[in-house]
């Protein structure tokens, strides 16, 4: 059996063990091929003149957004993002919904990737494919010359998707280390479109950054396959094209969820409360000659992470995962007008939801269908109380997903350090509680639990560790410490 039909095995048992459905009922099956594209509206804003591009991965076919802009008066920039309107073609109740409403997520695997829509939706009816003429929700911003935001609203418009483009091709060209990518090169006037999206997001990020905005980096190992079997584990990057459109979707989340909050909606916030481990992150910047206050504060968090960048910026990547860990995770709340759930503390905005990628969670398709019934003048689609359901059952269900990709991730390490039990390696601890002490290792990037040598150990921490045993099916790679001069 290949490696990749072992990981494939790994990732059905663990979405079912883990509540989530690996597939799709006949039902549901039924409806996607009796599916059809949404027709456009009379009342739809015709936009399809406009130089839209998506920015994805190579082989991304799930194309939620579009994004394009235009100078304004007084040297400002109209930022659009065009996010697909997912709702127009799943309805509520049907059997494609239960799916997407049981999984809350597509679970992205090493082996394979379960999407949360049938792909006849999410990579062909409701997703914006370059030269496909598609409804949008489109939300827009002006932009000033200091990266400020002034007037901002949604709507609903008929786009089309000019380019496909790539985020290391782009990146690339943006950096100055490779020409235009072909598909930009072949629309005239798709270069300066791209560049003035580039500095505006640069312009945006600078700002949300001296509000306090984390900038973070942490390095995702992907799974790289020679055929069906496993190769290496290598960590992905950030690049300055994923920081565009990381950018322009940070933007976007706030402008739709302040437009709910102005249109006395309920919304589904995404929040990310003040760090319970605070001290330890503390702790970690006096480790390292600097300091932070007593209280948690996401301004000087930012002040300190920008020094530990241009300090040492080899190392950032090992800081920036540490601080992730003790930050907490994220989750959903619903929000009720005159009620405010609190904030998110790595971004530094108050208002906040997910509504940019409605192919792939399920959290964006609920935030979509409560914009549409604002701009409708229809009644909010959701009561208190499903909001709160919802609100809990995507928290959950993320965190499933999250498990169900970690261990597969887990299994592909196993298979690949199989024959390396003895070995040392350097590595950081990632993780420390009650229920066990987890580290990665440097190279390859490779997480594992520590079980023997762990005491006094805190996340952070880096360590010597030498690698006792794997257990594919398991997901298990388990590490002792080095003894000293090991």
């Amino acid at each position: 059996m290949s490696n990749r039909d072992v990981l494939r095995g790994v990732a059905r048992r663990a979405m079912r063990e883990r509540g989530l459905l690996p597939d799709f009922t006949p039902q549901a099956l039924a409806e996607t091929a009796a599916a059809a594209a949404a027709p456009p509206g009379p009342a739809l804003e015709d936009l399809r003149g406009r130089l839209w591009a998506s920015i994805d991965n190579d082989d991304s076919l799930d194309l939620d957004q579009l994004s394009v802009a235009e100078p304004i008066a007084g040297g400002a920039v109209r930022i659009r993002v065009a996010v697909a309107d997912v709702d127009a073609v799943v309805r509520p109740g049907s059997a494609v919904d239960g799916h997407a409403r049981a999984n809350t997520t597509s679970v992205y695997t090493a082996a394979q990737v379960f999407p949360m829509l049938p792909e006849r939706l999410s990579t062909d009816l409701t997703s914006l494919r370059e030269g496909q003429d598609r409804v949008a929700v489109v939300a827009w911003m002006d932009v000033g010359p200091d990266g400020s935001v002034g007037g901002s609203g949604l709507g609903r418009a008929l786009v089309r998707n000019r380019t496909k483009l790539a985020y290391d091709s782009v990146a690339a060209w943006l950096d100055g280390a490779a020409p235009p990518p072909p598909a930009v090169a072949a629309v005239p006037g798709m270069d300066g479109q791209l560049r003035l999206q580039d500095r505006v997001a640069r312009a945006m990020r600078e700002v949300r950054h001296e509000h306090g905005a984390l900038s973070l980096e942490t390095l995702e190992p992907r799974t790289v396959f020679d055929g069906e079997e496993i190769r290496d584990l290598r960590p992905e990057t950030r690049n300055r094209a994923k920081d565009l459109i990381e950018d322009l979707m940070v933007a976007a989340n706030g402008v739709t969820a302040a437009f709910l909050d102005r249109s006395g909606f309920p919304s589904l916030r995404r929040v990310l409360r003040s760090p319970e481990r605070w001290e330890r992150i503390a702790s970690l910047a006096r480790s390292l000659g600097d300091g932070l206050p007593a209280a948690p504060d996401a301004r000087a968090l930012q002040a300190f992470l920008a020094r530990r960048r241009a300090a040492d910026p080899d190392r950032f990547p090992d800081l920036s995962l540490s601080v992730v860990k003790l930050l907490g995770k994220g989750e959903y709340a619903a929000e009720m007008p005159g009620r405010p759930t609190g904030g998110h503390f790595a971004l530094a905005v108050r208002d906040y939801t997910h509504s940019t990628a409605p192919n792939r969670r399920y959290s964006d398709v609920v935030t979509q269908r409560l914009v549409k019934a604002a701009l409708a003048g229809a009644p909010a689609p959701y009561a208190e109380a499903e909001l709160a359901d919802l609100a809990r059952h995507c928290t959950d269900q993320e965190d499933a997903a999250a498990k169900v990709e970690r261990q597969v991730g887990k299994s592909a390490a196993a298979l690949l350090l199989a024959r390396r039990i003895g070995e040392a390696f350097q590595a950081i601890v990632t993780g420390a509680s009650e229920k066990g002490t987890w580290v990665r290792v440097l190279s390859p990037a490779v997480e594992g639990r520590l079980v023997r040598g762990f005491e006094g150990l805190d996340v952070g921490d880096r360590v010597r560790v030498v690698l006792v045993h794997t257990d594919v099916e398991r997901g298990y790679v388990d590490f002792h410490r080095a003894r000293e001069g090991a």
